[in-house]
């Protein structure tokens, strides 16, 4: 059963997850992104550190400070973060276009470093689709109560990149960044997304 409050109608009264709001850059992104299979690195280098940053906070929030993210980020390429200094990070800590958090921004830096050391192995692209076989898991739940905060594949991903030193990806933030680089797809069903 779909709950009234599973769906709603914003913008143009097309049916969505009831999770996104009347705010045009929510209603793009869960239109346009949430639950679009990405393989690029870049891209998904960039959604693993914006989860991160997220943690504790509305995804909104964090929306709304991407583009001055990815300014500031040198966009997200893991080559320039890791090199950061301590000054960078002190400049960053001060910047109100980001979360003013140490430990993400430090753990930003720490991340791009151990992506890089990944990268050296394997591909971080075909690794991070591992944890779902290489092929995205539509799950097209009844209801926003059935969509999982975290799932044995995200479990299994944190675990992994824990062990490889990332910081910032428990579980469900593990689960956060696959449905929002579309690994797993979970518009709930009659959503305009569920396709």
């Amino acid at each position: 059963m779909v709950w009234a409050s599973d769906l709603v109608r914003r913008g143009d009264g097309k049916p969505r997850c009831g999770w996104v709001s009347d705010d045009p850059l929510y209603l793009a992104y869960h239109d346009e992104e949430w639950g679009r299979p990405r393989r690029d690195p870049n891209a998904l280098f960039e959604l693993l550190i914006l989860e991160g940053c997220q943690a504790g906070l509305s995804w909104i929030t964090v929306l709304r400070k991407r583009a001055h993210y990815r300014k500031v980020y040198d966009g997200f390429d893991p080559a320039k973060i890791a090199r950061y200094t301590p000054e960078k990070i002190e400049s960053l800590i001060v910047d109100p276009g980001i979360v003013r958090h140490r430990g993400k921004i430090e753990a930003s830096v720490g991340n791009a470093r151990a992506w890089l050391a990944l990268a050296e192995r394997e591909d971080p692209v075909a690794f991070l689709w591992s944890f779902v076989d290489g092929v995205p898991k539509v799950n097209r739940p009844a209801g926003l109560k059935q969509v999982p905060a975290k799932t044995p594949e995200s479990e299994a991903m944190s675990k992994a990149l824990i062990g490889l030193g990332f910081k910032f990806v428990g579980p469900t933030i593990c689960q956060a960044f696959m449905q929002a680089s579309g690994m797993v797809d979970d518009h709930v069903r009659g959503c305009v997304s569920a396709t």
